[in-house]
């Protein structure tokens, strides 16, 4: 794809439209006719720039989400692991919850979202969580034996989508830096 014709700014204002028609009608009623009307573009240039739906939405969410979990290296697993819980906003977390909802119920019927979730979004952050914890285990920190490290990331997203299910609270900052301290770490045998 040809993505280089837009200006950053002009990329991140489609993509901060993208995420606002999602949140207000859903991804199976966000059209690429009303990303167009939107953003003031062609139908032809979106699908030029992104190809589907699907590739547009995905790089919008992702386009919210500038953390790249592999980058993070403060030299020890639990300063890693507050600097990724730092970067969490909890007022764009509540937000972002609903979202993630209407997206994973929607993979369901839709096979292509499914995959540009898993390629643009899922897999970059599993792999960036385990260079996490590949350098803890180099550094001595995490057995390398540990029968938990598999299960982190099912760990995690546990945690995202349990506080909303049994508290009915968003996972905010104070919350995931606990449970990483409470769950994860002793899990790990930190």
């Amino acid at each position: 794809m040809a993505r280089s014709r837009l200006t950053p700014e002009r990329e991140a204002e489609l993509y901060a439209a993208v995420l606002d028609l999602l949140r207000e009608v859903g991804y199976d009623a966000l059209t690429m006719d009303a990303v167009a009307a939107r953003t003031h573009s062609s139908k032809a240039t979106l699908y030029r720039q992104w190809g589907s739906k699907a590739e547009l939405v995905v790089r919008a969410m992702r386009s919210s989400k500038p953390l790249h979990m592999g980058r993070i290296d403060t030299g020890s697993l639990r300063g890693d692991f507050l600097a990724m819980v730092s970067h969490v906003d909890d007022c764009q977390v509540e937000k972002d919850a609903a979202l993630m909802r209407g997206l994973f119920h929607a993979v369901h019927d839709n096979p292509d979202l499914y995959q540009a979730l898993r390629e643009l979004l899922v897999e970059p952050e599993i792999d960036g969580l385990r260079t996490l914890l590949r350098r803890a285990v180099d550094r001595g920190e995490i057995p390398a034996d540990s029968p938990a490290l598999k299960y982190v990331t099912h760990m995690l997203v546990g945690a995202f989508a349990a506080r909303q299910l049994i508290e009915g609270l968003p996972p905010d900052q104070a919350f995931l830096a606990h449970y990483v301290d409470a769950v994860v770490f002793p899990a790990l045998g930190v």
